[in-house]
């Protein structure tokens, strides 16, 4: 059975289309009433990745009410750390909290890693099964996952941070050590993303949510490398490579053997364009604060960013939309784009 709305896939193998697809970052959460009550009868947001039924419900509650292009798995990126063995809590208004962090050689070998790590995420591979079930070919599914240096950092971290210096000091002491846990997260990553793929998703995301915070010599080592790795294993579905704030790597995330490049706000259209060239495809970049503006500017401000692209576009935002967005703002960004055309 083919898709029904198969607009994001054939902009993101490259085809011409009629018009941008459009999904957001974060579309599945806190700026939907229905997430918002779902929330509320359970104990947190971890509670809510282990029920698969009502993570598939929340997947689906974008593509119903805002009329998206894409739906995308209602997860978290720091299920792998925790499949590896570092237990994590989810604190609210903090953020995640590691209990127990990787601080020697040591505790990395004791990771467990790859398909014996992948194989512990079932509830994740059991929403896909609900989401691909109820989605009823209507939109295509992507799968996500954080990237390796992301995870790194949250396992050696233990939480978020503005500097990740804990992080960044164990790559200029722990070199060695640093590339082993690199490449064991590596390998659980492209396990669990095959496992993904053989639950359904249509397109794998890899989030390189802490890329700027590295060096750009720091990310051509300890970055770049494992997604390459990751986007030569898989080859059955299209693969977006999203690495927030590393606009010094551009020319080289461009020529990672990807489908698409993810685009944070703080790059020029028409800058992407010249490193990348016309028809590499991209996503994003609007800012998502743009949306607590009026629909009115929103819709001029979109408009003007899918001319300055062109063609070979996925409209989104640049990061994920913020939980206090109001909701119709959201409405007239998604609008925006699915009544624009491509002039012939």
């Amino acid at each position: 059975m083919s898709l029904k709305n198969d607009l994001f896939l054939r902009t993101a193998n490259g085809e011409l289309t009629e018009r941008p697809p459009v999904w957001l970052m974060r579309q599945a959460g806190r700026i939907l009433p229905q997430y918002r009550k779902i929330r509320s009868s359970l104990n947190g947001f971890k509670d809510l990745l282990m029920h698969p039924e009502l993570a598939a419900e929340v997947t689906i509650q974008p593509v119903d009410e805002l009329g998206v292009d894409a739906a995308i798995i209602f997860s978290d990126i720091l299920v792998i750390p925790e499949a590896m063995g570092l237990h994590y809590n989810m604190v609210e208004k903090r953020g995640p909290l590691f209990p127990k962090t990787i601080t020697s050689k040591a505790d990395i070998e004791k990771l467990d890693f790859g398909n014996s790590a992948a194989d512990k995420l079932e509830y994740v591979f059991e929403a896909l099964d609900f989401t691909v079930k109820n989605l009823d070919k209507r939109v295509p599914l992507i799968g996500f996952s954080g990237a390796p240096w992301t995870l790194f950092a949250y396992m050696i971290e233990g939480s978020g941070s503005k500097t990740f210096s804990k992080a960044k000091k164990f790559l200029y002491q722990e070199p060695e050590a640093s590339h082993l846990l690199l490449e064991k997260i590596t390998e659980t990553i492209i396990a669990y993303l095959k496992l993904k793929i053989r639950h359904g998703v249509d397109l794998v995301q890899i989030f390189d949510s802490w890329a700027g915070i590295l060096s750009p010599d720091q990310y051509k080592e300890f970055g770049l490398p494992y997604i390459a790795q990751i986007c030569s294993a898989i080859r059955r579905v299209p693969i977006t490579v999203f690495a927030k704030g590393a606009w010094f790597a551009l020319d080289q995330i461009g020529e990672l053997d990807c489908q698409v490049v993810g685009l944070d706000w703080n790059t020029y259209p028409s800058v992407a364009r010249e490193v990348l060239g016309d028809k590499r495809v991209v996503q994003g970049n609007a800012d998502p604060c743009l949306l607590y503006s009026n629909p009115e500017n929103i819709r001029e401000q979109t408009i003007k960013m899918i001319k300055e692209f062109g063609h070979h576009h996925i409209v989104n935002l640049g990061h994920g939309v913020y939980p206090d967005t109001p909701l119709d703002n959201v409405k007239a960004f998604v609008q925006t784009v699915k009544e624009f055309s491509y002039k012939v």
